[in-house]
């Protein structure tokens, strides 16, 4: 079994989901990250994002592996900007 860390834009939310069940269902732990409870009304305060943020960094940390889950060549602005 190896842990692995979903990563990638939260656009993709049902693709990552998809992906991480397939990962589990393979034998492995998957991390992935918070996704909004309701998408139309959730938003986070810059404080919640920088937690978030930093939580998924240390989800990271502990991985064996990432996926990274690219759409139409799309990974997302955050992904670029992790430095582990």
């Amino acid at each position: 079994m190896k842990v692995m860390t979903v990563c990638g834009s939260l656009k993709f939310k049902d693709e990552m989901m998809k992906i991480g069940m397939q990962l589990e269902l393979a034998g492995n732990a998957v991390l992935l990250p918070i996704f909004p409870a309701n998408e139309e009304t959730a938003t986070f305060t810059e404080e919640e994002l920088a937690i978030l943020g930093r939580m998924h960094i240390e989800k990271i940390k502990l991985s064996d592996a990432i996926v990274v889950i690219n759409v139409n060549n799309y990974i997302g602005t955050s992904l670029s900007l992790i430095h582990i």
